[in-house]
């Protein structure tokens, strides 16, 4: 990965850095040792082990034993005058004729043990009769016997719950031929992009479009999860191609596997892999991937063990043990992160009729609710063991972003309900824009960052999906202020579109400074990158949407133009490291959320509105649209988990 450090890697996202999957090296040992040895050791183990019972049972003519039978128990003292004995103020009954007893139950102990030591030891000698081969057939068997045992555990059937209301997930051709031939383009662009992953990259988590081989980035761990496969799923779905759906779902089916050593982002797996399965379920309808879910959401659940509830950055799937990034702040867990977890883990109590996703999340809710909001902005780091914010660093770019985008559609997703992230939302945006957004010199209007006390006149790509995010929130924002956050949204895409048309490739850079004469350019080397980013896209979206305003698909069309002309290598589509030269070159890596999010926005831009119309569907951070559910109030009281 070329990305340089300290830099987020997709929509809505935290800086990774290159740390590994873990800070210390595995040492496996060279030894070997030959099956027929390891069985002596365990049979001689075994032999000890029964020796030891054998002669170190206790003997009754020493010790007077209190077992806890039916007829030799301990009962509370009422009448010392029936032939018991006082005892603390317990009576022994029957402790006379238990004696024998005890001798003849000592006896039977020595015989079972003597018979299951000679029958291990025919055991043993048949064993060590057979090849080599034939014992690691029979252990193989043994391990297959259990894997199978435990995929039918997690494969067991949810309870049934009431569908929501599915509008919108097919739409015809737009009438215009010039806007249906661009589709067509975008369309070929994805199979372009799917095509060569399955062909060089298939079952790795990325491709790397030059090098023609996979990729993956410590975010997803040592494991190859399929991360394109699962991130692509409903893209492809929406784009009619579902011979290649049903590839990625073969896939999915016989191959994803959450069983594993790895170490993972909580967020990231989140976003890409319980979202864009939830999509996928709801989109297709196929069991397989609400189980998966279902399944990844259960290995995520250890991470919220902390002492205030907010959950790692990172957990290991196996073993359950979490761990913040280590440049956090000290430790501290990312706004951006434990706050980007509410539209997925609705739906999954919503599908399990299991409470606990939805009380984590509102758990975090109530403890950010009750903390000290400085001038009303929600600092970017928090630590998940004492509750305090860390550094007060506010962004809505990267490490912030998604708090406020999730606030927004979790009141959205309950069919507007759930009033009370409406107003955290609202009273957010009123601190926003009283303390980062500013215009610049030249007029445009931008979103700075807040950094001990001080703005920075800097904004980043990630940070122009608020454009889209001003316009969707703009209908029920109080003071009748909707069509001055509808006006707010048009200004940041304007600004954002600004920065890819003053590049010399027509594609936006990563960070892009208002200082003196320099506005939405980059300035910085570090700075000047782009990796099939979608967030600009995003916002021309919603804007066409809410607005139908030509230009924004005009723009689109550009960035779509841009991408397939400099992007685009014949093993798929990768970044670029430099937007202001004429020949730059690639970062060689075709990032999940490229299919995920990037190409479903331009093919929803040049689609029907009534193609997941926004009355129906809630889109999470990665582009994966999920449905509003039509239920009572915020708690969802119409699943009984809730009653």
């Amino acid at each position: 990965m070329t990305t340089p450090a300290l830099l987020p890697l997709s929509g809505r996202r935290i800086p990774p850095l290159n740390l590994g999957a873990s800070s210390f090296p595995h040492h496996r040992a060279t030894l070997r040792l030959s099956e027929k040895f390891i069985l002596l050791l365990i049979l001689s183990a075994f032999i000890t082990l029964c020796f030891g019972a054998f002669f170190f049972l206790p003997d009754s003519s020493k010790h007077k034993r209190f077992d806890l039978g039916l007829e030799d128990v301990l009962i509370p003292h009422v009448d010392t005058s029936k032939g018991g004995k006082n005892l603390g103020g317990y009576l022994i009954h029957g402790q006379g004729h238990d004696e024998h007893r005890h001798r003849e139950e000592e006896e039977r102990l020595r015989n079972k043990i003597r018979a299951d030591h000679e029958k291990a030891l025919e055991e043993a000698k048949e064993k060590l009769k057979k090849s080599r081969d034939e014992i690691r057939a029979e252990i193989q068997t043994e391990k297959n016997k259990v894997a199978q045992e435990m995929k039918k555990k997690d494969s067991k059937p949810l309870p049934p719950v009431p569908v929501p209301n599915l509008i919108g997930i097919n739409s015809e051709d737009p009438a215009d031929k010039d806007i249906r031939e661009k589709r067509d383009k975008i369309k070929e662009m994805m199979k372009h992009a799917w095509e060569n992953y399955r062909q060089y990259g298939w079952g790795h988590n990325e491709l790397k479009p030059i090098a023609r081989k996979g990729h993956s980035t410590n975010i997803f761990g040592n494991s190859q999860m399929g991360a394109t496969i699962v991130d692509a799923l409903d893209t492809l779905y929406i784009m009619g191609l579902h011979d290649e759906f049903r590839e990625g779902q073969d896939w999915i089916d016989k191959n994803l596997d959450f069983s594993v050593n790895s170490e993972v982002s909580v967020f990231e797996v989140n976003i890409r892999f319980i979202g864009g399965l939830l999509a996928a379920y709801y989109l297709s309808g196929q069991e397989v991937f609400k189980l998966k879910a279902v399944q990844l959401a259960g290995k995520l659940l250890p991470a919220f063990n902390t002492p205030t509830g907010i959950p790692w950055a990172m957990v290991n799937l196996k073993s359950g043990v979490g761990r913040n990034w280590g440049w956090a702040s000290a430790g501290s867990s990312i706004l951006a992160e434990f706050g980007t977890l509410h539209m997925e883990f609705v739906h999954l109590s919503y599908l399990t009729g299991d409470p606990v996703y939805y009380n984590k999340v509102m758990h975090i809710r109530k403890l950010l609710q009750k903390m000290e909001h400085p001038n009303g902005l929600y600092p970017n780091y928090l630590n998940p063991r004492t509750g305090r914010w860390g550094q007060h660093h506010t962004s809505v770019g990267g490490l912030g972003d998604s708090f406020y985008e999730y606030l927004l559609k979790a009141w959205l997703m309950s069919d507007k309900m759930d009033t009370e992230a409406r107003k955290m939302y609202d009273d957010a945006i009123e601190a926003i824009e009283r303390h980062l957004i500013r215009k610049s010199n030249g007029g445009l209007t931008y979103i700075g960052e807040w950094k001990n006390g001080h703005l920075e006149r800097k904004m980043g790509h990630l940070t122009c999906f608020a454009g889209g995010m001003f316009a969707l929130g703009a209908d029920g924002s109080r003071d009748d202020k909707a069509g001055h956050y509808l006006q707010l949204g048009a200004e940041i895409a304007h600004t954002c579109h600004e920065s890819y048309d003053r590049t010399t490739l027509k594609l936006g850079p990563e960070a892009f400074k208002f200082d003196g004469g320099l506005e939405a350019v980059a300035v910085r080397q570090n700075e000047k990158y782009y990796i099939l980013r979608p967030e600009v896209i995003e916002t021309y979206w919603y804007m066409w949407r809410f607005t139908h305003d030509p230009k924004y698909r005009q723009w689109g069309w550009e960035a779509a133009q841009a991408i397939d002309k400099y992007c685009r290598v014949s093993g798929g589509f990768s970044g670029v490291k430099d937007v202001y030269s004429s020949s730059p070159a690639y970062d060689d890596v075709q990032q999940s959320f490229f299919l995920a999010e990037t190409l479903k926005y331009l093919y929803l831009l040049f689609s029907n509105d009534d193609l997941l119309p926004l009355d129906n569907w809630v889109f999470n951070t990665e582009a994966h649209p999920l449905p509003v559910l039509h239920l009572a109030n915020t708690t969802l009281s119409g699943n009984p988990a809730y009653r």
